[in-house]
């Protein structure tokens, strides 16, 4: 098969006529495409824009878009199609997408099927053609906001405002215990490459000989995506995955020699239980935190944590390690931020946002823990982090041989 060769693939587009109404009444028109839903089956959920120009598929199996609708800026999301392993996690968890234009043509040689194939096959509701730019304007004047979708030739605006305004915030909502696994596993899947082949290799796996003798850490799931699990085993560990809803002596019953602190959805301020259970293992053993997993332990150590109005989503936020004024081109995607001025005087904040100057990082040398908004697992996105990684393997190991380690 040619590396260009253009695919055809059925559309699954009814051309129905569809509409997405905000929770202050604005009204979009446009056609639906993946599954139909009509007004009796809305597709409902916080409005949010990304402003990523590759990976879509990386970002609807992303569990941390649990509850959200995704608005994309790039016009060309659907070109490259859709196939079974670019994804991060088990199913898709955006609620549904927005797009400007919807490819009639796929052109990627990995593609197994068009984005509206894959929609329908997992039971999503796209809508297209409508003015994106607009949206997203007033998403950044007004804020991120509840908002409906539905399919139909006579929609009743009124009712779909009435929906969308019962939904209520994002804020006090928890959706981690939705998305994480019910019971504890065990990952020993490497990262793939594309360096000696025109097709996506099977996932190498090590196994369990090898893992057995390497730093085990015990990765909190919740929500967490697959790439973080593979650049964890490719730097060194063995990992076990565990339910947000571990306690601290199933964690540490766990014997773990690092604990590792997933990114999820919904208002890290819900997640008590989870900063009760990481109170209990912080101090005792190394820590680090990626997005959601940044704002548990911003709140194990006194901090708090408030809505961002429209958030961080896209793969091109500049963030500036404050230490040496080294700037980072880094993935982000999160609705919530970890207040600076109520964290006590021995944190350190070690990255700042250089688009809002809002938290990025933060360190915490006398417990071994770190943590970072952003996502460095790069999928999709740049690899500017990815250091993060290897710098957390240091840590683990430095506290099993009773060295001095955390700096950067």
């Amino acid at each position: 098969m040619e590396l260009r060769e253009r695919k055809r693939f059925g559309a699954l587009i009814d051309a129905m006529p569809g509409k997405l109404v905000l929770a202050d009444g604005t009204t979009f028109s446009g056609t639906c495409f993946g599954a139909q839903r009509d007004l009796g089956d809305p597709v409902v959920g916080e409005i949010v824009f990304n402003t990523s120009m590759f990976g879509y598929q990386e970002i609807l199996t992303d569990p941390s878009y649990a509850g959200q609708v995704m608005c994309f800026t790039c016009p060309h999301i659907g070109n490259v199609g859709c196939n079974s392993e670019d994804v991060e996690s088990s199913r898709v968890y955006t609620e549904g997408i927005i797009i400007r234009d919807l490819p009639r043509v796929v052109s990627n040689f990995r593609a197994q099927q068009s984005l509206p194939e894959y929609l329908y096959n997992n039971g999503i509701m796209g809508l297209a053609g409508i003015d994106t730019r607009a949206l997203v304007t007033h998403l950044r004047t007004y804020g991120a906001q509840m908002g409906v979708i539905a399919c139909g030739e006579k929609l009743n605006v009124d009712d779909m405002v009435s929906v969308a305004r019962q939904q209520g915030s994002m804020e006090g909502k928890d959706y981690v215990k939705a998305v994480s696994c019910k019971t504890a596993y065990q990952w020993n899947e490497l990262p793939w490459s594309l360096a000696h082949s025109n097709k996506r290799p099977g996932n190498p796996q090590l196994a369990f000989e090898q893992l057995w003798s390497r730093p085990h850490v015990v990765a909190l799931d919740c929500g967490i995506k697959y790439n973080i699990l593979r650049l964890l085993v490719e730097v060194g560990f063995r990992v076990t995955v565990v339910p947000a809803t571990a306690t601290a002596e199933e964690i540490l019953a766990q014997k773990p020699d690092g604990v590792f602190l997933s990114n999820g959805p919904g208002d890290p301020a819900t997640l008590g239980y989870i900063v009760r259970a990481v109170r209990g293992v912080f101090g005792k053993v190394p820590i680090f935190g990626i997005c959601l997993g940044h704002q548990i332990l911003g709140q194990v150590v006194g901090g708090r944590t408030y809505k961002l109005k429209f958030g961080h989503r896209g793969g091109n936020h500049p963030v500036k390690y404050m230490p040496t004024g080294k700037v980072e081109i880094t993935v982000q995607n999160h609705g919530f931020a970890v207040d600076p001025a109520s964290l006590p005087s021995d944190v350190r904040i070690s990255h700042v946002n250089l688009n809002d100057n809002t938290v990025e990082g933060l360190e915490i040398p006398h417990a071994r823990a770190f943590c970072v908004q952003y996502h460095p697992e790069a999928s999709p996105g740049p690899h500017d982090a990815n250091y993060l990684f290897r710098k957390f393997f240091e840590e683990v190991v430095g506290y099993r041989d009773g060295s001095q380690r955390m700096s950067m």
